[in-house]
């Protein structure tokens, strides 16, 4: 006396599909164990590179094309001329743009890199910090963040450039 087995959707007891009924597609690829914050950080750290990055080159060309455009330091122990300030943070910039733009793109070398760069990044405008204090310190802290989402995101990049 066993009972019949339910059919599966989509199918019918001799294997048929019924009319009307649809599969559903098929589930979506294993993203990781990366939190949604992180992932949708990874594009916001993207889009942080590039804006960073421009934001460089145009404080590097200041920097270059006058001296008295930020404050001389007299005694400090990371002491350059400003315009070699300015030409380390227009290459720096200019490097920080083509990363974030792989970033968005979907690189899968591009979040490595950029890992790499925001740290050296934070590392001179660490340095940078007695000619510009709030700037500074405010690209401080977007590096972190930038670190942060680029190090937490355990999707892969291939997947993400699918689901947009």
């Amino acid at each position: 006396m066993s009972q019949p087995s339910e059919p599966t959707p989509g199918t019918s007891g001799t294997g048929t599909s019924r009319p009307g009924i649809s599969r559903p597609a098929d589930p979506l690829p294993d993203r990781g164990s990366g939190s949604g914050w992180a992932a949708g950080g990874t594009v916001f750290a993207g889009v942080l590179l590039f804006v960073d990055g421009v934001l460089g080159v145009l404080k590097g060309i200041a920097g270059i094309a006058s001296n008295d455009v930020y404050t001389r330091i007299d005694d400090y122990v990371f002491k350059f001329s400003v315009s070699s300030w300015g030409w380390i943070h227009l290459v720096l910039g200019v490097v920080l743009v083509l990363v974030g733009w792989g970033i968005l793109s979907g690189a899968a070398w591009a979040r490595g890199v950029g890992v790499a760069l925001a740290a050296l990044n934070l590392i001179a405008n660490f340095m940078w910090l007695p000619y510009t204090p709030v700037w500074a310190i405010v690209t401080i802290a977007l590096d972190v963040f930038v670190i942060w989402a680029l190090c937490t995101d355990r999707s892969r990049p291939g997947d993400r450039a699918r689901s947009v």
